[in-house]
């Protein structure tokens, strides 16, 4: 059914082509709707064209977009054709340039949150990503872990005790226990061991509070928030969410996968679709795969920062390393199932054995020839967290490692490179100089 029409006018220009859609005047605009002119993306040779949805998965009707504050994180970034797990399938417009000597800095990175800003409060909580907005991100990172009672709430490790006061609550002290966790052994408090309910009562803290005496002091002043409750906040302001599902073979393995609620929530507010401001990340890669499936949402493949592979390809066996993903071949293998990749900043620009960084590698160019997206993590102000170039003041200080560095020169020269994004932990640093070098994009 047509709910309205728009007009599109196509206008060539000596620098390439345009389109402008002119829609009516409507009550309740689309979270999705494009607000702008935006340049036609060049055709990717390897972006494939994901199949219909399959038989046997009802996808429920998409309800009324909610109107939002007018400020959509920018739609560069937005694909024109979906992707499939077939390699066979002819290529559509994508995300990439065509060739690595292409211009891919046409259009403005986007800025993503990193667990909110996470430089002035508390991590994963509504305080952090309220401040994020304010200092303009495009994008707030939830990551997700589920409860008990099969809730998802916003937690970067599911493991509670390093960001709330959980070891202060006497009534949850037997709650303590020793886990494996993909692999890796975990004692602590754990978020799939409470309900919602109990889970509410506690408060989150600075994890690291000698490093951000600012942000600790907000420490017992904020709840574990619910991804639903997130997805609310950011539709309010007219921004995205980027959330990251945490441990997925694990929490299915226990009975509480990640997916299947985190999509039902997205569709219930209207998300569900490639055009749609948000972007699901893993480390894993099988759940990405069975998520290409399901829906037509952008989804990014994270690489960790070693050498060796997510978890689920660890534990079947397989002999590849990261570095082999992120050769041609296997970034040409990712094209498949996702639009992009996330990677360290340290996979983009090498450092040195002298802490000092090293010239670009050729990720950047080699993942958009494949159309997809590169986004890079994670982009801190101080010295202990920026390449020995980009440090600033005395070195023998004992407040040195803690103290701001050269962070504007750090993401001039990512910018530069053409990422295609940046998660930051002071969104407002990434947006000044995204905006200085991208004006009026």
């Amino acid at each position: 059914m047509i709910g309205k029409v728009s007009f599109v006018v196509l206008v060539v220009l000596a620098g390439g082509a345009t389109i402008i859609t002119f829609d009516p005047p409507s009550s309740a605009r689309s979270t999705s709707s494009i607000q702008h002119a935006h340049p036609i993306r060049p055709v990717s040779p390897a972006r494939p064209v994901r199949p219909p949805q399959p038989a046997g998965i009802a996808r429920p009707p998409t309800p009324a977009r909610p109107p939002t504050a007018g400020r959509l994180p920018t739609a560069a970034q937005l694909p024109t054709g979906p992707r499939s797990p077939s390699p066979d399938r002819p290529p559509t417009g994508g995300a990439g340039p065509t060739s690595a000597g292409t211009e891919h800095g046409a259009h403005a990175p986007i800025v993503i949150a990193h667990r909110g800003a996470s430089a002035f409060r508390p991590e994963h909580t509504l305080l952090a990503y309220e401040v994020a907005i304010q200092k303009g991100t495009d994008y707030i990172e939830p990551d997700l872990v589920s409860t008990k009672d099969h809730v998802l709430v916003v937690r970067h490790e599911n493991e509670l005790s390093a960001t709330t006061d959980v070891g202060a609550h006497p009534e949850f002290a037997d709650r303590g226990t020793t886990k494996i966790i993909n692999g890796t052994r975990v004692t602590g408090w754990f978020t799939e061991d409470f309900t919602f309910e109990e889970l509410r009562t506690l408060r989150a803290r600075e994890r690291f509070p000698r490093r951000r005496p600012g942000s600790s002091a907000y420490d017992g002043q904020a709840r574990i928030p619910t991804l639903e409750e997130v997805v609310q906040l950011a539709q309010k302001h007219g921004v995205g969410v980027y959330p990251e599902i945490k441990y997925s073979s694990y929490f299915a393995s226990i009975g509480l996968p990640i997916e299947e609620p985190l999509l039902e929530i997205l569709r219930r507010h209207g998300w569900d679709d490639a055009c749609d401001p948000v972007l699901i990340q893993s480390f894993e890669t099988g759940n990405l795969k069975r998520l290409n499936s399901l829906t037509r949402l952008r989804l990014i493949q994270l690489i960790g920062s070693g050498n060796g592979l997510p978890y689920d390809l660890t534990k079947s066996g397989d002999p590849r390393t990261c570095g082999d993903l992120l050769a041609p071949d296997g970034l040409r293998q990712i094209a498949g199932y996702a639009d992009g990749i996330g990677v360290t900043s340290a996979r983009v620009v090498p450092i040195g054995p002298d802490g000092r960084s090293q010239p670009a590698t050729s990720l950047i160019e080699d993942a958009h020839r494949q159309g997809l997206l590169v986004h890079v993590s994670t982009i801190r102000e101080e010295n202990g967290k920026l390449p020995a170039d980009y440090r600033l003041g005395n070195p023998a200080a004992r407040s040195y490692s803690r103290a701001a560095g050269n962070v504007k020169g750090w993401l001039e020269r990512l910018f530069r490179l053409h990422v295609d994004g940046v998660l930051a932990d002071n969104p407002g640093s990434a947006r000044a100089i995204r905006d200085r070098l991208y004006p009026g994009r």
